[in-house]
């Protein structure tokens, strides 16, 4: 039924589009640019109307006008282009057919990488299916270009099927999601729709409308290094204060020992010298007063550390990255009732667990459009063990028109 959406996947992720959070452009790399235009011939070819590319904030944007007489909301769909912090460069997927649901997938040739079911039980899901792998090199980029293939393949899917009646559609294909800065810059006004959905989960099912509240922490400390041999009551090693600093924060609060709602801290970087270390965290939680609760313990324990020191040899910077978007989109569930609906009608189980991180529908929902995330079909994403089945991206494709044809029935 939908021709074109594999061989669309399939050139999309040979595509580099690696985004970098050292960078001060928008996006922050010109791969992200040129993806884009890419992007933006391809949707005018399928007959998308105002196809625009917004160089001030990044964002490719189209219109699928209404083509019915009711008076039906307005609706978007909304895909990342770039990918995660992990080789993106000589994209080579691999098609395993039929796959039994049981046997290990080699991914390069000389079986160095290997996907297990003992380390990737999720492999039992898709016995039968089609997926598509890396050959262990690089990640395979389905997080998010099977979100952005989807999408084009059902508005190409939607115009050359007319019967389907369907009010309002845009569409937005963004930068930098993966370092947490995309969305800053989007355009609710440009974007003019009642409600949207980011085509970003992982495997069928999954609706999301809670995310974590999320912030960053970056830690510097100042050392003093003197000989180790005349060290004693004089040397501060500042490698070793940073060890006991991660050591006061709560041992099983860290993401490999929490699941569902339980909130965490996260050691992501360290570096130092005894002179002086830096350190880089990101605080997660579900809930707002223990997400406040968490900064408040970290900055306590750094000012403990300073105390005892008897002067600030610690500076500790903290700043919010996004919010449960659960606070905006509780306050009017039709919009995730709709795609519910929409799933039960494909006979898709609905999946309403809360994510475990953040999208661009966190940011985008707070600036005033309701934005839930839904599956795009990925699978152990950023690293070369992520796959996609053809299957879900299918379900997802089709997934996209029937939300179009639900909303258009109300």
């Amino acid at each position: 039924m939908y021709t074109n959406l594999v061989p669309r996947f399939i050139k999309y992720v040979q595509t580099e589009t690696q985004s970098d959070p050292t960078s001060t452009t928008t996006p922050t790399t010109q791969t992200q640019v040129e993806f884009a235009k890419v992007l933006k011939k391809e949707l005018e070819e399928i007959g998308m109307s105002d196809v625009f590319y917004n160089e001030s904030n990044g964002f490719l944007i189209s219109t699928l006008p209404s083509n019915t007489d009711k008076e039906v909301r307005s609706m978007g769909f909304i895909a990342h282009m770039d990918t995660a912090d992990f080789n993106a460069v000589g994209v080579n997927p691999q098609f395993v057919e039929n796959y039994d649901g049981k046997s290990d997938i080699s991914l390069d040739k000389a079986g160095k990488f290997k996907l297990t079911t003992t380390d990737f039980p999720n492999l039992l899901n898709y016995k039968g299916q089609t997926l598509i792998t890396t050959d262990g090199s690089t990640l395979l980029g389905a997080d998010d270009k099977s979100g952005i293939a989807e999408i084009m393949t059902a508005m190409e899917y939607l115009i050359n099927h007319p019967e389907i009646k369907h009010g309002k559609i845009m569409v937005a294909f963004g930068p930098d999601e993966e370092i947490g800065i995309g969305a800053d810059k989007f355009d609710v006004k440009e974007f003019d729709v009642d409600f949207a959905y980011t085509m970003d989960g992982g495997p069928v099912g999954e609706l999301q409308f809670e995310t974590f509240n999320a912030a960053g922490a970056e830690i510097t400390i100042e050392g003093k290094n003197v000989h180790p041999g005349t060290a004693k009551n004089t040397m501060i090693n500042a490698i070793q204060v940073a060890i006991d600093l991660q050591n006061a924060l709560p041992q099983e609060e860290v993401p490999e020992k929490t699941d569902g709602y339980q909130g965490f801290f996260h050691l992501l970087d360290l570096k130092g010298i005894p002179d002086e270390a830096s350190m880089s965290y990101i605080i997660r939680d579900h809930d707002m007063d223990k997400f406040k609760a968490r900064k408040a313990l970290l900055q306590s324990i750094v000012d403990k550390f300073n105390k005892d020191f008897g002067q600030d040899r610690i500076k500790l910077e903290m700043s919010d990255s996004y919010y449960n978007m659960a606070e905006v989109i509780q306050k009017d569930m039709t919009i995730v009732d709709l795609v519910e609906e929409a799933m039960l009608n494909l006979d898709i189980k609905p999946n309403k667990e809360p994510v475990r991180g953040g999208t661009d529908g966190s940011k985008i929902s707070y600036m005033g459009l309701p934005t839930p995330n839904i599956f795009a079909g990925g699978e152990n994403m950023h690293g070369r063990f992520e796959f996609v089945a053809v299957e879900s991206m299918q379900k997802a494709t089709a997934l996209i028109v029937e939300i179009a044809k639900v909303n258009a029935a109300k």
